[in-house]
């Protein structure tokens, strides 16, 4: 695969900056989203609703997929990431109101924690853009 098979994506988290990762990356027919919170330009949106932090989270991955063209039909997989089992519902409905009608396979896991205690959801999509010519 060539570099211009290859397109990044920042969207100026500053977890992007520190890391050295971009938001999106769009390699072949597969459009990778990175890590996505309810984080944005430095405000937490959603503080102790999971519900409300996954819809932002979704909200988030999904702008960075339209950058390239896509909608949440291209979405072939998400994974969502809780810090606390009594979520899964909220976190769920989120997910359904979104993809019900695309059903990507999905994960679902319960971890530990995230770099910001306040985090309690963190978000991955994966989309599939179709043939594309090299």
């Amino acid at each position: 695969m060539t570099s211009e098979a290859v397109r990044r994506l920042q969207s100026g988290s500053p977890w992007e900056e520190s890391f050295g990762h971009a938001r999106a990356v769009a390699a072949g027919d597969r459009v990778l989203v990175a890590g996505t919170t309810a984080f944005k330009d430095r405000v937490l949106y959603g503080e102790g609703d999971p519900y409300e932090q996954a819809k932002v989270a979704f909200t988030s991955a999904l702008e960075a997929i339209a950058e390239f063209g896509l909608g949440p039909e291209a979405v072939v997989r998400t994974r969502m990431y809780l810090t606390h089992l009594r979520d899964v519902d909220e976190v769920g409905r989120a997910h359904k109101e979104l993809f019900d009608s695309v059903r990507p396979a999905s994960t679902l896991l319960v971890v530990e924690g995230f770099v910001d205690p306040r985090i309690l959801v963190e978000i991955e999509l994966e989309a599939y853009r179709g043939a594309v010519d090299s």
